[in-house]
């Protein structure tokens, strides 16, 4: 998963450079192959564990980075509180559900069902009176049907509790997100991604303790090697270097540019998880994936190009 598209990004540049398509590349690719990673790290690292150890580790280097060569400040103590509750709900209740989720769920139809978020994002955004149109308002049923007839699908229906916890994942991104906006605002640029990774990581290592997590740990030693290299990609590659690209992108182009990964990644995902992992994604499967994003793509049709 990833952040919400920011309202009143900047205006966009004439044309697409290089650096921008390598960007809209890295969100594209990258962030549609980390579901699989996700998966492959669950061979030896359990789920909240994988998110809270992945995303400590990207905070720390990020929020190095940021204060001993940006030189950036540290996060005020109302900010620091702030990038508690969003990293709790993002990372902990949304990463950390995604990836319980996929002990149970095929990689490829977890990121079909979360392709759902910005219809949630445009639901609970009607709680502060920004109510969609009618064209957004017909995406956003459009969308829910799609879920509706996903949960349908053989993937779901084998596994009810995959399906509760992909759907606290959604919820809990959502909600983040729009509060992030609303109420909860970061520390500036990445300095407050960092923060919010660090505290995410912590209420994710939290969660291992009380899930009991720490002894399966201990029983997995020594992980797997595929556990370990999926679990550095997802550091290095899904947080750190997809995310950055996500942020110059919503400084230099459109939200809804910036956002088009929202397409991309499901399709990305489901060819993935078939090809390298033998996920079995049935026609009906693929087909509610494709009435989902068409629900996305009527949200998302009225937004600055």
């Amino acid at each position: 998963m990833t952040d919400s598209v920011a309202e009143g990004a900047a205006a966009p540049s004439p044309g697409l450079s290089p650096p921008i398509l390598a960007c809209l590349a890295a969100t594209w690719l990258i962030w549609g192959s980390t579901y699989l990673a996700i998966k492959w790290a669950l061979i030896s690292l359990p789920p909240f564990f994988q998110m809270g150890t992945r995303f400590l580790v990207a905070g720390a280097f990020l929020m190095a980075w940021m204060r001993l060569v940006r030189k950036a400040s540290w996060p005020t103590r109302a900010e620091w509180r702030h990038a508690l509750w969003v990293g709790t709900l993002m990372l902990g209740g949304g990463m950390g559900s995604t990836a319980y989720a996929e002990q149970s769920v095929d990689s490829g139809l977890a990121v079909a069902f979360i392709a759902v978020v910005p219809i949630m994002i445009a639901a609970i955004n009607m709680l502060w009176k920004v109510y969609p149109s009618r064209l957004e308002a017909t995406g956003i049923a459009v969308g829910l049907a799609g879920v509706l007839m996903l949960t349908q699908g053989a993937g779901f229906r084998a596994s009810p509790q995959g399906l509760a916890a992909i759907a606290v994942a959604c919820l809990s991104w959502a909600a983040g997100s729009v509060l992030s906006q609303r109420r909860w605002t970061l520390a500036p640029g990445a300095t407050g991604f960092a923060s919010e990774m660090l505290c995410g990581g912590c209420a994710l290592m939290l969660m291992s303790l009380a899930a009991g997590e720490p002894a399966a740990v201990a029983s997995s030693w020594p992980f797997h090697a595929k556990a370990v290299l999926a679990w550095a990609y997802l550091v290095v590659f899904g947080s750190l270097l997809a995310f950055n690209a996500y942020m110059v992108l919503l400084a230099r182009v459109s939200g809804g540019l910036a956002s088009s990964y929202t397409f991309v990644n499901p399709v990305i995902a489901l060819l993935l998880g078939v090809w390298l992992a033998g996920e079995v994604v049935t026609g009906f499967e693929w087909l509610s994936t494709a009435v989902i994003l068409l629900g996305v793509i009527l949200l998302m049709a009225r937004r600055p190009a």
